[in-house]
Order: C-alpha cells, then sequence, then structure tokens
C-alpha cells in the first residue's frame, strides 16, 4: 500500500536481472504507461515521460562521493530515473553503502507502475551489495516542499534534505490565481511554469554540497519570464555541466515534444566553479559528445542584471560571441521599431480575398518570401487581399519599404531568422497588410529607406547572427521581443552594407562574406571565422545528401569526418580536395583544429562505427589501401576517400556538379564509370 504520506514499500524477493534488462522493462513500462494515459491529460500535467536514454544520461552526471546517498525524485512517473540511477551505482565501482529514495507521484496509473519499478530496483541493489530502501509521496510536491519550507501553525512537518535530486518536471503553465503560484510565492519564487517550480524547490530541499540533475525546457536560460527563476536558482546552485540536443525531437521523440531542452548538472554552494562543462550529442543515446570546457563568467556574465545563462557548446560558439559583440546599437538607437503584422486573417475573415482585385490591398504572409524578397502574388491557397474598410483600414501600413521576418521557423529549417525586404515600387497600392506569423520593421509606422532596408535584410540573414539566436533561444520562434533584444550594426554600417545589394539578394555564402568584410574585419578576414565554418559544414552535408545518405546519418560528424578525409579546411576550394590516408585520432584531431569541435577522447569508436563504416559501405572511402592485409581491428587502419569520389568532389559548386553526381549514383549501380558519365551526357542532352 502507498498510505498518503511516507510508506516505505514491502519489496518482494524476485530474481535477480542485470542493469541492462532493468532499464529495458522500465522503459517497456514506460510505453505502456504512455498508452494509457490521455493524450488531453498528458498535455494539461506535463507529463512527459523519460526515455530511458535520457534516464542514463542523467543519471551518469552525478559524482556520487558519498557512502549514503538519498535521492529526490519530484514527479517520479514510473520510476525512470531512478532506475537509471540505480544501475549507475551498480556498476560504478565505489559503490555507496546505502540508498534511500523518496519518489513524488500523484497520478495513480502512473504509481502502480513505480511500485514495481522500485522492486526491481531494490533487487538490483541487494545484489551489489547496496542498502536500498524507499519512500513513495503519493501527494502534491509543490504543496509538500512549501509545507516543508515555511512550516506553520498547522503544519509542522520535518524537513526532509537530500544529496541528491534527479527530475524531469512537469512542463505545465501555472495560473496566476492559482494555488501552486501562491505556495512558490511562499518559498521566494514567481514563475508562470511548474518546471521551474519544481526545479526550485527542490533545490531547496538539498544538503549543502548535494547535486541536481535536471530536464528542462532550454527555455528558462533567458527572457523577462524566467528571471526570477534564474536569480533564486543561481542564487543556491552553482552549475556544473550543461548538456544540449543538437535535435529538438530526440530526448522526447516518442512524445512529439519541439522545445528544445537540456540536462543541467548543478551543486548547492554559493561559491561558483571557475570553468563549466558544456557538453552536447544528437541524441540521448549517441555516443559522440561534444565536450567544451566554458568559463564561468562566459556562461553568466556577472555583469549581466538578467542573469542569462549563455550555452556555448565549442570555441566556434565563442568566437560567435565575440564577433557579436563588435556590434552595439540598439534598435531604438537606430530610430527603428519592429512589431508583429497586424492582420489576424481568421477575425478579418468576410474582408479576405483569393486575388488582388479593386478595393483591395495585398495580404503578405511568409509563403511570399522568395529569395530576399517577396514575390506577389504567389502560388498559394492563403487569401493574398484584404479588402479595404473601415474595420482594415487600422490593419494596414503604408506602402513603403520594410523588412519582414518570419515569426515561426519549420521543425529543422536550416535558418530561424528568415528576413526579406519589402520593396515597395514593385506594388502598385497605397498600402499593405502584413499577417500576424510575420514581424516587420518600420520607423514610427512608416517605411525605411531602402538601402537601409537592404543593409538589415542582409545582417539578420547572416549565418553569424543565425548562429547567434540559436546559442540563446531555445525555442523555434523569432518574436519582435527577440529581435527588439538583438544588437545591431550603426546606420552607417548598415547603409554601407545596404549599397552593396541591387535587386537580385546575394546567395548565402555572398551575403555572409559580406557581412565579414564590410563590418567585421574589412582589412584582415579571419582564416576559420564561424560563418566560414558554418557554411563548410553545411556545404559538406548538401553533398552527403545528394549522394542518398539517410536522414540519420546527415548530422554534423558525418560532415567533418568527410572533411577531414579530403583534408579540406574551411577556406580551402572544393578542387583542392586532397586523399590523406588517415586513422580515427587523426580525423578527430583535423575536427578540433580546423573546425573548433573537440569531441571526447573515448568517442573514438563511435565516429568509426557510425559514421566510417556507413561510408564504407556506401563506397565513399576505401580502408588500408596502403596495406590491403592489414587487419580492420589494428590500431594501424586508415582510411582514404575512393579515387571516383574523390574527383567528383572536386566538381561541387560548380556547373557540373548536378549531371556529375548523377553519373556517379548510376557508376555505384555497377556500370562503367565512363559509360555512366556518357549515359548521364545523353539524359541531359535530351531534358
Amino acid at each position: 500500500m502507498i498510505a498518503p504520506q511516507f510508506q516505505t514499500l514491502a519489496l518482494p524477493g524476485n530474481s535477480y536481472s542485470t542493469a541492462s534488462n532493468l532499464l529495458d522493462r522500465v522503459d517497456g513500462w514506460r510505453q505502456e504507461a504512455t498508452r494509457k494515459l490521455q493524450q488531453s491529460q498528458r498535455g494539461e500535467k506535463g507529463q512527459f515521460l523519460t526515455p530511458s536514454s535520457v534516464a542514463s544520461l542523467m543519471a551518469g552526471m552525478f559524482e556520487f562521493n558519498r557512502p549514503d546517498i538519498s535521492l529526490l525524485d519530484a514527479g517520479a512517473g514510473i520510476g525512470s530515473l531512478l532506475a537509471a540511477v540505480v544501475c549507475e551505482l551498480c556498476q560504478r565501482p565505489n559503490k555507496p553503502r546505502s540508498l534511500h529514495v523518496t519518489a513524488y507521484e500523484i497520478d495513480l496509473i502512473l504509481i502502480e507502475y513505480l511500485k514495481q519499478t522500485l522492486e526491481l530496483c531494490s533487487i538490483e541493489c541487494q545484489h551489489f551489495g547496496i542498502s536500498f530502501t524507499c519512500e513513495v509521496r503519493a501527494i502534491d510536491f509543490i504543496q509538500d516542499s512549501a509545507d516543508m519550507l515555511q512550516p506553520n501553525l498547522f503544519t509542522q512537518p520535518v524537513k526532509r534534505e537530500f544529496t541528491h535530486a534527479i527530475i524531469n518536471p512537469p512542463y505545465a503553465k501555472i495560473d496566476a490565481k492559482s494555488q501552486a503560484r501562491t505556495l512558490l510565492r511562499s518559498i521566494g519564487l514567481e514563475t508562470s511554469n511548474l518546471y521551474a517550480g519544481f526545479t526550485v524547490a527542490a533545490a531547496h530541499l538539498l544538503k549543502p554540497n548535494g547535486e541536481l540533475v535536471s530536464i528542462t525546457p532550454r527555455s528558462f536560460c533567458n527572457g523577462l519570464y524566467f528571471r526570477d527563476f534564474r536569480k533564486v536558482f543561481l542564487q543556491m546552485m552553482a552549475l556544473r555541466q550543461v548538456h544540449i540536443f543538437e535535435s529538438r525531437q530526440l530526448p522526447f521523440r516518442d512524445d512529439a515534444v519541439l522545445q528544445e531542452t537540456i540536462i543541467v548538472r548543478a551543486t548547492k554552494q554559493i561559491e561558483q566553479p571557475d570553468t563549466v562543462l558544456i557538453t552536447s550529442s544528437s541524441s540521448a543515446g549517441d555516443d559522440l559528445v561534444l565536450s567544451h570546457q566554458l568559463p564561468y563568467t562566459a556562461l553568466i556574465n556577472p555583469q549581466d542584471s538578467e542573469q542569462f545563462i549563455r550555452i556555448l557548446p565549442d570555441s566556434v560558439s565563442q568566437k560567435v560571441v565575440e564577433q557579436m559583440a563588435q556590434f552595439t546599437c540598439t534598435i531604438e538607437e537606430l530610430g527603428l521599431t519592429v512589431s508583429t503584422g497586424k492582420v489576424v486573417d481568421f477575425r478579418v475573415r468576410c474582408d479576405l480575398r483569393l486575388k488582388p482585385e479593386n478595393g483591395t490591398v495585398p495580404l503578405i504572409y511568409p509563403a511570399h518570401f522568395s529569395a530576399g524578397g517577396v514575390e506577389y502574388p504567389t502560388a498559394t491557397r492563403k487569401h493574398q487581399a484584404l479588402a479595404v474598410t473601415e474595420k482594415t483600414a487600422a490593419l494596414l501600413v503604408p506602402n513603403e519599404h520594410y523588412v519582414l521576418s518570419k515569426r515561426f521557423s519549420s521543425k529543422e529549417e536550416k535558418k530561424r531568422i528568415v528576413a526579406v525586404v519589402w520593396d515597395a515600387t514593385k506594388i502598385n497600392s497605397s498600402s499593405v497588410g502584413f499577417e500576424n506569423h510575420l514581424n516587420y520593421f518600420h520607423q514610427q509606422g512608416r517605411g525605411l529607406d531602402l538601402t537601409l532596408a537592404r543593409g538589415l535584410a542582409v545582417y539578420l540573414n547572416s549565418s553569424l547572427v543565425d548562429a547567434f539566436f540559436r546559442l540563446f533561444n531555445g525555442h523555434t520562434q523569432v518574436n519582435a521581443t527577440d529581435l527588439r533584444t538583438l544588437k545591431y550594426p550603426n546606420v552607417e554600417q548598415l547603409l554601407l552594407l545596404g549599397s552593396e545589394i541591387g535587386d537580385i539578394f546575394p546567395t548565402q555564402r555572398e551575403l555572409d562574406r559580406l557581412v565579414e568584410t564590410q563590418l567585421l574585419n574589412p582589412t584582415n578576414p579571419l582564416e576559420n571565422s564561424p560563418m566560414t565554418i558554418k557554411n563548410r559544414i553545411d556545404e559538406s552535408l548538401e553533398i552527403l545528401a545528394a549522394l542518398g545518405f539517410p536522414k540519420g546519418q546527415l548530422n554534423e560528424r558525418s560532415a567533418l569526418t568527410l572533411l577531414a578525409l579530403l583534408d579540406l579546411k574551411p577556406k580551402d576550394a572544393w578542387e583542392s580536395a586532397k586523399s590523406p590516408l588517415l586513422g580515427i585520432t587523426p580525423i578527430m584531431e583535423f575536427m578540433e583544429q580546423q573546425y573548433g569541435k573537440k569531441y571526447a577522447p573515448n568517442t573514438r569508436e563511435t565516429v568509426r562505427r557510425q559514421t566510417v563504416h556507413l561510408f564504407l559501405d556506401a563506397g565513399l572511402i576505401v580502408v588500408n589501401p596502403d596495406s590491403p592485409e592489414r587487419p580492420a581491428n589494428s590500431p594501424k587502419t586508415a582510411y582514404q576517400i575512393e579515387e571516383s569520389a574523390l574527383e567528383l568532389l572536386r566538381t561541387y559548386d560548380t556547373s557540373d556538379w548536378d549531371k556529375n553526381v548523377r553519373a556517379y549514383l548510376l557508376y555505384l549501380k555497377g556500370e562503367n564509370l565512363l559509360q555512366a558519365y556518357s549515359k548521364n551526357e545523353n539524359i541531359c542532352e535530351s531534358e
């Protein structure tokens, strides 16, 4: 039985099962429980159960340097995190003497699974000589922690303190008049999100030097809504490690969670460490972990009153921040304002028109964005015109020059900030309507100088701004507030950029070159600038996609491996690609030295297994061409780009690239290479 308060479970003597079996069984229960929970209820309560791969990653972050561990899991669900901690402790050489678990959960469906998980945890600990006890509290964690932290005449509970806490808190909003909001105020926190409340409450319940590992949305790192949370949390806790994921979807892919999530390890102490370990991976199960020691003052600037948390996963990211620091103008200092489009189409449904006609003005959506400008009208099912009426007149702006930007990016879109120039000379209309899914830059409701607008669009579309925005914004929206907090070049610099732009907007590479040469380093461009590195990695990914590699293989690791095997530095021309003989260690050294990506030394096998072997299977590279009899598992094993692949890749970014790719793919299907090229020439001539 589980009582409303503490209850020690009576655990039966089930047969022993290995750690991997324990995690597999618990993860199976997680999937089963997820199917039983109502979708609407899960969203309302913020219930996203932790996959075993994520739980194991989190458990592995603890130091666990105490003989007796008291562990808190607030919002335990079925106990995935607890099971991962038990497996981690049992596999470490220095095992604790005892483990006491306190698990909070109020969902009756999940509690039944939680009981079974704790039974297996007890068996696992017993096998390894660890004394295991557990308590389940089937009451609200916020209520209980507030009672412990702020006792009154009616409640005098004993305050429980823990050496460790591991949490995947609920991601639900808190109403301003709710009891949870009132309780959190009583412990000194003003927040509108339940995950922030759980995190602060858990931190309060830790012993001095206690450890907390949590997985939450990244949104708390910046923004006004979480300012109070950052202040309260960082006064108690010192960040030790932050882990980020390249993909927003993978950590909770079963639940379609699209928020960017991060894992944080912090210790309860006032003194801050000199550095914080920043790690990143494509997913929780990816063994290839990018590792970077970041100065604490670079993570949280002591002069920053907002206490924004700036997560910089590598040295290239630090360069991004350094370069962006050269721009100091606020949008107000430019004399500009940015606003959200005024037209909410469903509110003016009667005034919408499919096509332009007499008495209407253009209605511009993100769907009209095209190559740095606006294509109007365009092929879309959206209504493209708005009737001018007394009701709609207030929603319009004069038909003058503006810069428009998308408010929302798609799930894995290449760029977060997508900006275009609205050139008033191309549309014969006195006014224009901007739909609510875009932002527009203006001067007190009027348009911009066209040259200034072009320069501003170039800056916003630069890889530098995109990289900067991604570092500090964990959501896919680009709201007007985000654009207001961004820093900009001064007016003269923007006009200088704009003067380089004609009617045809530059390509990404040309655009980045303009920002680099005109604004950042006009006399001495950096050899390995962040924009050059990003563009080269994107080019490598484009090549792998053209060669038919599956989506799961199209990641930064694969791109960098290909570049290493071609000995291609960020500014080298593709036609200069080479074919050195490289082992795994030199490949990883090239990634760090040329592209600033330092992977942990123990991830060499992951590079070999998950990238190099797939390149071998695809015929892109060969193994040990200098000594075919050398065993594949020899420490001297080396890889080299295949000869015909090298010739192909040297033609990237030329007019011959597309036809050469088609011919190469025919060659891979078994055709003679010369015949394949000849056949492709004939196909091209007949098209």
